[in-house]
């Protein structure tokens, strides 16, 4: 007959039993990654480095699959509708898992609840740049012929939503000037047109303008993180240009439907903080300035700590879209 010892020890093992169990999920089949953009681009570029990764570290393959449309909102609603069973996941962006849900409004296919957070791969920040021969060297001096042209100066995106866009809208309320957008169908035709000097001011991703801005064809002149850019480190921050407090980046991740199970969501948690601490992950994202999440004391990735990011983020953005009026009609 078991003792009451037994009993005992046997009630307090079997919780840790079954924690050890349900962290043994493993795929059973491919996973597919969506990218909620076309190919090529700083989103395809990490998402397809991250699934190299996802996938060795899990045993299985991860499939990309690239499912582009209305700022990425397509691809996101079809992962929030899929099997929450850790076989279909997102590459989110700052703009499917923060800024479309100020942009696009009453638009929106799916809620920041129909997804859950699974783990963050980069933050990457932005550059602003002008065209070469626009007469300005500095913030200071693009904030004062925008003062003197007063509507009369524009500026190119990557599109509405993107995280140029409302990036450069907070440069605009925090600087107090007037600038013009124009959108384009990504960064590739924005930097042609700012090349060409057909728009005067540009605002990207750092790795997609990253090799413009070293050959000259463009004219770089602040980045938008909190410090200087490992990449690109002659330029000073928008903070150190002289707008105190002024900090964006744009950011990747994984998302995956809401009602993911526990053990599937904390092998995939797990595998991504391990990827985004690996040396050779790091190195190469740090090649076009990419930065760790920092989500964790130790620089890494957690599912919580991604949710209260992205929570955090989406109140940062829909002020700067209210204060902006930068809506999709």
């Amino acid at each position: 007959m078991p003792t009451r010892r037994s009993l005992l020890a046997t009630a307090l093992t079997l919780p840790a039993l079954h924690a050890r169990a349900q962290g043994a999920w493993t795929p059973t089949r491919p996973i597919r990654l969506v990218i909620p953009f076309t190919p090529a681009g700083t989103t395809d570029l990490v998402g397809r480095i991250g699934a190299e990764r996802l996938g060795a570290r899990l045993g299985q393959q991860v499939v990309v699959e690239n499912r582009a449309g209305a700022g990425g909102n397509v691809g996101a609603d079809f992962v929030a509708k899929s099997d929450p069973d850790g076989h279909t996941l997102l590459l989110t962006t700052i703009g499917t898992g923060a800024i479309n849900f100020a942009v696009y409004g009453d638009k929106m296919p799916y809620k920041p609840q129909d997804l859950v957070a699974v783990g963050m791969f980069i933050r990457v920040p932005n550059v602003l740049m002008v065209r070469r021969d626009l007469p300005v060297n500095s913030i200071a001096e693009l904030t004062a012929l925008a003062k003197a042209r007063s509507g009369g100066l524009n500026y190119g995106t990557a599109g509405i939503g993107s995280s140029p866009h409302v990036c450069t809208e907070l440069y605009k309320i925090m600087a107090g000037i007037d600038m013009t957008h124009v959108p384009y169908r990504g960064s590739a035709p924005m930097l042609t047109e700012l090349i060409a000097g057909r728009v005067d001011v540009g605002m990207d991703n750092i790795p997609s303008a990253l090799a413009h801005c070293r050959e000259g064809t463009v004219k770089p002149l602040a980045t938008t993180g909190n410090r200087r850019s490992a990449v690109l480190p002659n330029l000073p921050t928008m903070q150190e240009a002289g707008l105190p407090g002024f900090e964006t980046t744009a950011w990747f991740g994984v998302l995956a439907p809401a009602g993911l199970p526990a053990p599937v969501l904390a092998r995939l948690e797990r595998e991504i903080d391990g990827i985004v601490k690996e040396a050779a992950f790091h190195a190469r994202m740090a090649e076009f300035g990419g930065e760790l999440p920092a989500l964790t004391p130790d620089g890494g990735s957690s599912a919580a700590g991604f949710e209260s990011f992205m929570a955090a983020e989406r109140s940062k953005w829909a002020d700067v879209v209210r204060r902006s009026g930068a809506k999709v009609e």
